[in-house]
């Protein structure tokens, strides 16, 4: 067995003697490098790509071989080459395309010969989109973003890229990733071998190999792009939206390509312009070159060009090289970039086994962002350039410094400094890197509230968290809480204690108890800051209050195929409270507060009682695709609706406990991407008591109303309803929100206000609560304004015959996220 090893080591050894490297450099016919140019061997499915400066490296058996080089707009060139022991070094010249026009036939119509070639792409479309459906293939990535010029601060703060250099024009994200592509059918796979972020050895970079595919009919580009894609140039309906001029013919290889402008027939659509390359009676795409623009209807960039080039291999073509250019100004940042893929080594029909593709759709290998610069030196295609080895030298040695406790105590020292703005309003966080520590305080504004049961109220609520570790979900975050109420001279206490974990799925386990002020919906429908403006302005305290001593246990599991399990046991010793103030700034004569409970489903306090519950839930995505990284797998993605259900018991005759009911809810919920037809979401559902023998106000079904001018979630909560205007514990309930966001489809058919780049949004929500109480609401409002502004105009109808109406405003990333019980 020893000779065997031996053997082996002895083969692998002389193999990578046999090969080596044939590098060189791609020019036009005036010497001006052609970057991102395509190298590829005839006939052998294998190559590279130049670098920015027109560089490029092939490793190489010795042998004789065909090098074809490739250039947008530029002739193809080939060279053989003989590889032998010593390395060898190659350049190519390549003159511009030349394009004739002496085998135009122009119809008697007068109509462009264009017309023609793309109404056959068009017919060829859908063939050539699933003509190689089983492959395998490796990719290279990289991806590299520059800053021309940036402000010296944002929004008042600093801008300080820690990298000790004052240079305007720098480096600010570097990545490369060497990947297998898998794809049978709808089926498709990625594993990522290696992968490398300049300045973070814990990064994964952009490791998902993502060809912008032009034979479909529709194109996502990342969905802040434009969440309603890009209608391609030869999609079913591209003569509805496109004029297309002919530019031309060449041959190459032996077939003619015919050149087709691409100029969408109106602004402010979702379209491309540039040109594209058609091979003439095959009707497929040969090269492309192609410019997005924030007319087009692009977000966050002002320009996006597109260069592919596909190849002929083995009687089939594929995608050989894509290179994407992003370029920004926003906020007096000035970036730019581009974003390279180079596919090699295809093999078709390849044999997978049975359970090859599972929900697993990415992959990274153990360590494979750990690999030493020599192997990146040795299996790189596309050679670095001078800024970008000094790049990863400079950043992966400031990485290295920024470890070490006293850099990260210096650091710390520096950046915990008291902060005026964090102060007053903004709250502030204090690290302690060294010990993977930070400590979070609220801001004096949020420590002072007022509501009617404590007055004026002074709360201190931080948060700590600890990390075990900079890669892994395990933390530890403890949030305590103490508060006093000036006018019922009455201290709270208590605190949320909550442990993250799990290396496969998401887990944690939650601990909680002390002595709080619970709202009647323990969900909190309305914050303390609101009610403080609210109260104190208009006299109006929609913040109902009780007393509970509690203690609470939760937890979350995950259980892979998009299952996870939850929970919790909760116990409270409730007593009512009343109000102790009828201070307001709003001193209308003979005016006072309301009592302190939900006048819509009480009439007097209750009495002080005990309840002990216990909840059980799950929920359910079907057809969850992941991405598994070494040290956990995260969820991605389904085409399917999320399905949850729960049930909560009340216990009635243990410590103590009064309560004694059965209560469900079940609801779906989904975002549905219409593409060029914008995205509808909704989520639906029902809910109610199985038994009912002793429930009292906050164990009732409790849904989220609005009684503010700022917008509760849309698909959550009822924009018109009062706060506990449908609470109940009524055997059934059904409840459905929809939500309609056009993403542009009609304001970019209005002159002049289609610069503004807003959109439609539009929807209805509605719930009956199985008696006599039925509630519609719908909506109609404008979004997208200024980026980050939602304004929508709101109509209820209650069954009793009365309706209201009002505006609601809304900030993206303000209002988001789950709020029930």
């Amino acid at each position: 067995m020893r000779y065997l090893y031996l053997f082996t080591a002895l083969l692998a050894f002389q193999t990578s003697l046999l090969a080596q490297s044939v590098s060189g450099i791609v020019t036009d016919d005036k010497g001006v490098p052609l970057s991102f140019s395509s190298i590829l061997v005839k006939g052998k499915g294998i190559g590279t790509s130049t670098n920015v400066q027109g560089f490029f490296t092939l490793n190489l058996e010795v042998g004789k071989y065909t090098l074809v080089a490739q250039h947008v707009g530029y002739k193809t060139v080939e060279q053989e080459v003989t590889v032998t022991k010593e390395a060898q070094k190659i350049a190519f010249q390549l003159p511009l395309q030349e394009y004739t026009l002496s085998s135009v036939v122009v119809k008697n119509t007068g109509e462009d010969p264009a017309y023609e070639i793309i109404r056959n792409a068009i017919k060829k479309r859908k063939q050539h989109e699933e003509e190689y459906q089983s492959f395998k293939t490796q990719v290279y990535i990289k991806g590299i973003m520059r800053l021309r010029s940036f402000p010296k601060r944002v929004f008042g703060q600093k801008v300080d890229f820690e990298d000790g250099d004052t240079s305007k024009k720098k480096i600010i994200f570097l990545s490369e990733t060497l990947a297998e592509y898998f794809k049978n059918g709808a089926d498709a796979k990625v594993n990522v071998l290696s992968t490398k972020v300049s300045g973070s050895s814990n990064g994964f970079g952009f490791s998902e190999p993502r060809v912008i595919n032009m034979y479909r009919n529709n194109l996502m580009i990342g969905e802040s792009l434009n969440p309603r894609g890009f209608i391609s140039p030869i999609s079913d309906n591209a003569l509805s939206f496109y004029k297309f001029k002919f530019r031309g013919t060449f041959y190459d290889n032996g077939y003619e390509i015919s050149r087709i402008q691409v100029i969408p027939k109106r602004s402010y659509e979702p379209l491309f312009s540039g040109y594209i390359n058609i091979i003439e009676k095959e009707w497929r795409l040969y090269s492309t070159e192609l410019l997005l623009l924030k007319e087009n209807q692009m977000q966050l960039l002002d320009t996006l060009k597109i260069e592919q080039q596909y190849a002929h291999i083995n009687n089939t073509w594929v995608i050989q090289q894509q290179v994407v250019y992003p370029a920004t100004k926003l906020l007096g940042f000035d970036a730019y970039g581009s974003f390279v893929q180079v596919y090699d080594k295809f093999e078709f029909n390849p044999s997978f086994g049975k359970k090859f593709f599972d929900n697993t759709v990415l992959t990274f290998q153990d360590s494979s962002n750990k690999k030493p610069m020599e192997y990146w030196d040795k299996i790189r295609p596309i050679p670095l350039q001078k800024d970008e080895i000094v790049d990863y030298q400079k950043k992966d040695s400031l990485e290295q410094l920024r470890k070490q406790p006293k850099y990260l105590d210096s650091l710390d020292k520096k950046n915990n400094k008291i902060n005026v703005l964090g102060l007053f309003a903004g709250g502030q966080e204090f690290y302690y890197r060294s010990k993977k520590l930070s400590f979070s305080t609220p801001s004096l504004l949020d420590m002072t509230t007022f509501n009617v049961v404590e007055g004026l109220s002074l709360r201190f609520n931080p948060t700590i968290t600890k990390r075990f570790d900079d890669v892994s979900r395990r933390r530890l975050t403890i949030s305590p809480q103490v508060q006093y109420g000036f006018s019922n001279r009455t201290w709270h206490a208590y605190s949320t204690n909550t442990y993250t974990f799990g290396k496969k799925y998401f887990n944690f386990i939650s601990i909680a108890g002390g002595r709080r002020l619970f709202q009647f919906n323990n969900a909190q429908p309305i914050t303390p800051r609101d009610n403080t403006i609210t109260s104190l302005y208009f006299r109006d305290n929609f913040m109902k209050l009780y007393q509970a001593w509690y203690a609470k246990f939760s937890f979350q599991k995950g259980l892979g195929d998009g299952l996870s399990w939850f929970g919790n046991i909760d116990f409270q010793d409730r007593n009512s409270v009343n109000n102790t103030t009828d201070y307001s700034w709003n001193n209308k004569e003979n005016e006072k507060y309301g009592p302190n409970f939900p006048e819509e489903i009480q009439s007097a306090p209750f009495a002080a009682h005990k309840a002990l519950s216990l909840a059980m839930g799950i929920q359910w995505q079907p057809g969850a695709k992941y991405v598994q990284y070494p040290d956990r797998k995260v969820m991605t993605s389904s085409k399917y609706p999320t399905l949850t259900a729960t049930l909560k018991q009340g216990v009635p005759n243990v410590l103590g406990s009064n309560v004694d009911y059965t209560r469900y809810r079940f609801t779906i919920e989904d975002d549905l991407n219409m593409r060029i037809g914008g995205k509808l979401s909704y989520r639906t559902g029902i809910a109610g008591f199985l038994s009912a023998n002793k429930v009292f106000t906050p164990d009732y079904l409790h849904y989220f109303g609005n009684q503010l001018s700022f917008a509760q979630p849309f698909l959550q909560s009822f924009q018109m309803g009062r706060y506990y205007e449908f609470s109940n514990a009524n055997k059934f309930n059904a409840f459905a929100h929809v939500e309609y966001h056009l993403n542009g489809l009609i304001t970019n058919k209005i002159p002049g206000f289609r610069k503004l780049n807003w959109f439609v949004v539009t929807g209805a929500n509605a719930i009956t609560t199985g008696s006599q109480q039925q509630y519609v609401e719908a909506f109609i409002g404008l979004e997208n304004i200024f980026k980050i502004m939602r304004i929508d105009f709101v109509r209820g109808f209650r069954s009793n015959g009365t309706s209201d109406a009002a505006f609601r405003f809304s900030f993206s990333g303000v209002f988001s996220g789950s709020r029930e019980d």
